[in-house]
């Protein structure tokens, strides 16, 4: 008696396409995001985490920065292409960093509106890497 492969197939394509959807397919729009923007945070064991964003094309006309996770919740919009920011923090959080995510929304005069999300890391450690999505 033959096997029905139907399902089997179905499974297979549908796992190839959401695979190719979510790493962006074979070519990635997100490059000139990675050459356009950069962004880092670092956790000095001082007590304190510095943000810094760079856009290299000069053309961001409003950040808004946030970092979630905290009991009140930070906030801080910036009108520059570049900035460094300086958070108090007293400790590393006891489940750590990924738990206060660092987001920017960034308008820009080319790309239009932009979300960059990253985590901190402890000065040493490895760049987490940084998601960036265009809604």
């Amino acid at each position: 008696m033959a096997k029905k492969l139907g399902p089997p197939i179905f499974l297979g394509v549908f796992t190839v396409l959401a695979i190719v959807f979510l790493t962006g397919g074979a070519s990635d729009d997100k490059d000139v995001l990675r050459e356009t923007f950069q962004v880092d945070a670092v956790y000095y064991d001082a007590g304190y985490v510095e943000v810094s964003f760079y856009d290299k094309s000069q053309k961001t006309t409003n950040v808004i920065m946030e970092i979630l996770g905290m009991d009140e919740s930070f906030q801080k919009t910036f009108s520059d292409s570049e900035f460094i920011e300086i958070i108090p923090f007293s400790n590393e959080p006891k489940y750590g960093w990924a738990i206060h995510p660092i987001v920017l929304e960034i308008d820009h005069e080319e790309l239009g509106h932009i979300q960059l999300k990253t985590e901190i890391h402890p000065l040493g450690d490895a760049i987490p890497p940084v998601i960036y999505s265009t809604p």
